[in-house]
């Protein structure tokens, strides 16, 4: 091999560590192959990718939160109809239905061009770069954010204030951002946030600490709060999804373990009745005789 087939050789083996650091091209996912998409990172480079096998739970599933559902509907249809509506905070219980009545919507909607892209809370630092991607696009689009808790100096929690309201460039018309937080405010509150409060006169000042741990949430243009349930709208859960797994009467001996279920788990929810349903109809099934 003479010196420059040596030279050449070496140069070539340079050029493939440095395309390495470059991004790959950006490849458009088929936004027809499915309605609910996730944001993945690769390297340092961020995708949108289809998710395979998404959640298709209906609206009609989901009891106990009629006036929810109907609140978020609205919005959500006015939406994808091509008029105004707000971001979305939804908060309060755990395993309610917060994030189910999200994938639901995607669902009810999807035939009318409305896609879901899922944005984990270390990602939310893209959402800039995930709005560029898709504003040109004729689909409507909700950024779902699932489970959302901060500390106020994290990077996601001013990235998710600067693109909901704050920036120098308006979020896309085509774009909502819905999240779900157990917490109103979705950052700790201390007593001495309290305690810095001043008293002027008649006034009340709140200290700059509260004010910027409300600031977020304020951004969201509906707020929908989610209320643990009763027993009654508890044991109605139980039993839709009794008769959804083939149990088609609720027995009161089933009627006693669910409520034992609850107790134990400190919570009446419809995940609670739901992980009851799948034990049940799983111990009543396993228990026939097989042929």
């Amino acid at each position: 091999m003479t010196e420059l087939e040596q030279l050449c050789t070496r140069m070539n083996r340079v050029l493939d560590q440095v395309e390495k650091l470059f991004p790959a091209p950006f490849a458009e996912p088929d936004w027809q192959a499915t309605n609910v998409f996730r944001w993945r990172k690769q390297g340092q480079t961020g995708i949108i990718q289809a998710v395979t096998h998404p959640h298709r739970i209906t609206l009609d599933a989901l009891h106990g939160i009629d006036e929810q559902k109907r609140r978020i509907d609205q919005n959500t249809r006015q939406f994808v109809q091509g008029h105004s509506a707000n971001n979305v905070l939804l908060t309060g219980a755990r395993g309610t239905g917060k994030s189910s009545l999200i994938k639901a919507l995607a669902n009810q909607y999807a035939q009318d061009g409305l896609r879901l892209i899922e944005v984990e809370k270390q990602h939310l630092v893209d959402l800039h770069d995930i709005v560029e991607r898709i504003h040109q696009r004729l689909e409507r689009f909700i950024l779902f954010c699932d489970d959302l808790s901060f500390e106020s100096d994290e990077p996601g929690y001013k990235a998710l204030k600067v693109v909901l309201d704050g920036s120098t460039a308006a979020i896309s018309d085509n774009v909502l951002i819905y999240a779900t937080s157990n917490r109103r405010h979705m950052v700790p509150e201390w007593m001495r946030d309290n305690l810095d409060t001043k008293h002027i006169g008649e006034e009340v000042h709140p200290s700059e600490a509260i004010e910027e741990k409300i600031s977020l949430s304020e951004r969201f243009g509906l707020w929908v709060s989610f209320y643990p349930f009763d027993q009654e709208h508890y044991l109605t859960i139980v039993r839709y999804w009794l008769a959804q797994l083939g149990i088609r009467y609720m027995s009161a001996k089933a009627r006693t373990e669910a409520l034992q279920w609850a107790l134990e788990r400190g919570s009446r929810s419809g995940r609670v009745a739901w992980q009851f349903a799948r034990d049940w109809a799983g111990r009543q099934q396993s228990s026939r005789p097989t042929r």
